[in-house]
């Protein structure tokens, strides 16, 4: 698994791992059961703390993306099967758009733009090229 990071970015590196590791399952880069890399091997390829790594596959855990069997490693999980069935996972994604529309309010951009914005970032991510939504008509 080729996995970059930026070091000098503002986005702390667990959270780039988390969010390279969700988009390589999003893209079925990475499927069902393929291995990870360990904690050690992940943090020696990047040059970083194991710890760091470690949160990052918490997390992923924590989410249902993996599974993590000891000193068998991590692997992806299957779609559906993680073990706590709550909707943590799924609120914590809600109020994460939710601030995204937030902000995209406090920009001065109307709901219109950001559902536009968001419909195309969605086709985007799911591989179509088609906008899902049908552009409403717009009223002076």
């Amino acid at each position: 698994m080729l996995l970059t990071i930026d070091k000098q970015s503002s986005e702390p590196l667990y959270q780039q791992i988390y969010d390279k590791i969700v988009a390589g399952i999003a893209t079925r880069t990475l499927r069902p059961a393929d291995p990870l890399p360990t904690v050690r091997t992940l943090a020696a390829d990047l040059g970083i703390n194991m710890h760091t790594v470690h949160k990052a596959y918490t997390l992923l855990r924590d989410d249902g993306y993996i599974t993590m069997k000891g000193r068998a490693g991590a692997a992806v999980a299957e779609p559906g099967t993680h073990e706590d069935d709550s909707d943590a996972p799924m609120q914590r994604m809600l109020g994460e758009l939710h601030a995204l529309a937030l902000a995209y309010r406090a920009r001065g951009r109307s709901m219109r733009e950001f559902l536009d914005d968001a419909a195309s970032q969605a086709a985007h991510a799911y591989g179509t090229t088609t906008n899902p939504i049908t552009p409403l008509t717009k009223t002076q």
